[in-house]
């Protein structure tokens, strides 16, 4: 049995280790912070053994694979010994995506990408379309799979979760604008900020689509 090591037990840490459960992985949720009682409850009542206050650093380095909160950087030690390992270590975005079929429709941006995601996904809903919401906007997109498949998901996607993926396909990718944000996150260097932003259509083909607003400077350049 493979051993999945999920970092961090908020929303997306508890998406990832019900769909991992599921999918008959060995599962170990660490958080180096308190973990809420009812999400103690939730990872008790699926099986799941879970750590908090701390991670066992030894543990965690004989993963086959990690899933990490888009909270924790890549340039911590733990996160560098992983990668130095050949561990994978990856978003919940990209874990969620590899146990779903469905149509896949990104949306990232400085600005205005909840507003967006939640008319995209509202759009959708109301010409009958069976449709989640999930990724940065509150609802993890692998807890979603883990209870219920859909055809559909709009996915709100933060810098943090596009720098945790690598093979995930989106059908639809929209990109809203690019200003100068979380610069402490990538050396603090406008391009490397804009090289994550569009990680979004790293993936795509010709037969998808590519939507991005043109009177976005930055963008066009």
């Amino acid at each position: 049995m493979k051993k999945l090591v999920v970092l961090g037990a908020g929303e997306s840490g508890i998406g990832v280790a019900k769909l991992a459960a599921k999918k008959g992985w060995q599962v170990l949720v660490s958080d180096k912070g308190t973990i809420s009682k009812e999400n103690k409850e939730v990872l008790i009542n699926i099986g799941v053994k879970f750590e908090e206050d701390k991670h066992s650093e030894t543990e965690i380095l004989q993963a086959d694979s990690v899933v990490k909160s888009p909270g924790i950087p890549d340039h911590i030690p733990l996160i560098k010994s992983l990668k130095q390992k050949g561990i994978e270590v990856i978003s919940e975005i990209e874990f969620a995506a590899r146990y779903t079929n469905a149509k896949l429709i990104g949306i990232t941006g400085s600005n205005g990408k909840t507003t967006t995601a939640s008319l995209c996904y509202h759009t959708l809903k109301n010409a009958n379309y069976n449709v989640a919401l999930v990724g940065n906007i509150g609802k993890s997109f692998a807890g979603s799979i883990a209870e219920k498949e859909h055809e559909y998901y709009v996915i709100e996607l933060s810098s943090f979760q596009l720098d945790g993926m690598f093979k995930t396909r989106l059908h639809v990718a929209i990109l809203m604008n690019i200003t100068e944000d979380h610069l402490d996150r990538y050396e603090y260097k406008f391009q490397n900020y804009i090289n994550s932003k569009f990680r979004i259509i790293q993936n795509q083909t010709e037969e998808d689509a590519f939507v991005f607003c043109s009177d976005d400077e930055v963008i066009t350049k």
